[in-house]
Order: structure tokens, then sequence, then C-alpha cells
């Protein structure tokens, strides 16, 4: 398979997956986390969702060289997803610890929840400005 289809596919993947951490999101807010099936999904579609990014930042920059170039990127859009895709991380892992350890919303997941709107919120950004290659016909 071409690397051009292997990132349309990576792409619409993290489109429908943004989609599911958006929704999972607004129903962790609404229950405030009081139902555990509802973290749990929520963890599970979020470490997917952080996998699939990796995948996506391989297929950019090959393994070797990404963190460099990651970091030399022009696009301030880029940066700041990069940077606030970290926090999401860094809070997840310690909001899932906090979780699991004592399982109710706690101060860590409300700071993560936050980060992780933003996130969505350039994802998508970053998405909606990349339009013209998710739509090209796959065959061009």
């Amino acid at each position: 398979m071409r690397k051009s289809l292997k990132l349309r596919l990576c792409a619409w993947t993290l489109v429908a997956l943004t989609l599911v951490m958006l929704a999972s999101s607004i129903q962790l807010e609404i229950i405030s986390g009081a139902i555990p099936a509802w973290v749990i999904f929520h963890i599970v579609v979020g470490a997917v969702f952080f996998v699939l990014i990796g995948w996506h930042l391989q297929l950019h920059y090959q393994w070797r060289k990404w963190l460099r170039l990651l970091w030399r990127q022009k696009s301030a859009n880029t940066k700041w997803l990069i940077a606030i895709g970290l926090l999401t991380l860094l809070t997840a892992i310690i909001a899932t610890a906090g979780w699991i350890a004592s399982p109710e919303h706690s101060k860590i997941g409300a700071v993560h929840g936050k980060f992780g709107f933003l996130f969505i919120a350039l994802a998508l950004w970053h998405t909606v400005r990349r339009h013209r290659f998710l739509f090209k016909r796959a065959f061009n």
C-alpha cells in the first residue's frame, strides 16, 4: 500500500476516533465520571487514539527523525497541537493512575478534560485545513 493511501486511511480513522473521543468526553462531563464503564471506554478509546496519532506522525516523519522535524515545524497550529497533545497525554496518564487508585472524578481529571477539549478543537482545525487531502480521489 502506498504511503499516501496509508496516510489517508490513518487520517480518516483519526477523524472517526476524534468524534468518538469528543462524544465520550462530553458524556464524561455530563456524568462527572460517575459510571466506571464510560470512564474505561474513554481510556481505551483514548489509548487507541494516541497510538493512531503516533502512526500518523510516523507516516509523516519516520521514527528516526520525527522529534527533530516536529520541533522545527513552522506552523503555529502544529506546534500548539504538539504542546497541547503532550499535556493531554501527560494528564491522561496521571488521571488514569489516580482513577485506578480511587475511582472518582479528580482535579487532574478536570484539567485533563480541558486540555483534551482544546486538543480536539486544534485537531479538528488541523483536519479542516487539510480537507483537500482527505477528499482527494484515492487513486490519483
